[in-house]
């Protein structure tokens, strides 16, 4: 049975769609998750029975920028709650989102560019 993509995901999934990994690559970082919900107030998960989380496309997205801010931009926690609070809205407006888009390809070319260096040294 295929989910409908509007349908609430686990936590479980919601880690494969943010691209979460753990340090030694063979379990999926949940924690992390359940560590950002009580951290960020701005993410509400449903929790139904057995304590077990659901999550809507707004917690998702939100789950992305958390992600993107922390992990590829290197912002502290505390500098994550002050960009989401001074936000109006939970979404970034489009100039932003583009930009962290740009960010994160720019920051894959760099990656791609060294790796080529270090090919080219070993020559």
């Amino acid at each position: 049975m295929i989910k409908s993509k509007t349908a609430y995901k686990t936590i479980g999934e919601v880690v494969k769609i943010i691209g979460l990994k753990s340090k030694k690559g063979n379990s999926l970082p949940t924690h992390t998750i359940r560590y950002w919900e009580k951290e960020f107030k701005q993410i509400k998960p449903k929790i139904l029975d057995g304590n077990r989380r659901y999550y809507d496309d707004k917690n998702i997205e939100l789950l992305k920028k958390v992600h993107f801010l922390l992990k590829v931009q290197g912002m502290t926690i505390n500098g994550v709650k002050r960009f989401l609070d001074k936000t109006d809205s939970l979404n970034l407006d489009e100039s932003l989102n583009n930009s962290i888009k740009a960010d994160n390809f720019k920051n894959k070319l760099i990656k791609i560019s060294n790796i080529l260096k270090n090919l080219k040294k070993l020559k």
